[in-house]
């Protein structure tokens, strides 16, 4: 179950807008959870914006994918940070297609942030989201059933096709000043 964190009067004032949240953050975790994501969390928060982000305890699993729809669709905006590692995440790219289902089905507004990694190198899967694709694409296609080779094999290609088209939109590129 994700956690929401909202102040009692943030849930008061949501209340009268027909999204539950404004904003949605998307990240992987490991690489910018108690940095960047964590700041940007706060800020958000503190402008009082009503924001969704999953908790530290969350199990991964395939009992949390309706939850999160559920909270894409029933937020205004996505914020996807897009980390170094962030294509090696099965679920960040699966959150990642469900966030632009919604931009491209409803009035849902994406945003995304590049977070110490170029937009072309998400959008031409280069370096490390390239090596991340190598990775699905070899342990994939290593299944010896057939017909869940090709499943997998489309997801990649849903994958590929959403990192192209979000990398496209206008967002904006940050470096890491802690590393100069």
């Amino acid at each position: 179950m994700a956690a929401i964190v909202r102040s009692q009067e943030e849930q008061a004032s949501s209340s009268t807008c027909r999204y539950i949240y404004d904003v949605f953050l998307s990240f992987r975790g490991e690489d910018t959870r108690k940095n960047f994501t964590d700041h940007l969390y706060t800020a958000l928060v503190q402008a009082g914006y009503c924001t969704f982000r999953d908790d530290d305890e969350i199990e991964r699993g395939e009992s949390l994918k309706p939850e999160l729809d559920k909270a894409i669709k029933a937020s205004s905006i996505s914020i996807i940070v897009f980390s170094k590692n962030y294509a090696f995440s099965p679920w960040c790219l699966d959150e990642l297609v469900m966030i632009l289902e919604c931009m491209r089905t409803s009035r849902h507004v994406v945003l995304p942030v590049f977070y110490d990694v170029c937009p072309s190198e998400i959008r031409k899967q280069k370096r490390r989201t390239g090596e991340a694709f190598n990775k699905y694409v070899a342990q994939y296609e290593a299944q010896i059933d057939h017909g869940r080779k090709m499943e997998l094999m489309e997801k990649v290609k849903r994958w590929k096709e959403a990192l192209e088209e979000v990398a496209d939109l206008a967002g904006m590129e940050l470096k890491n000043q802690a590393d100069g």
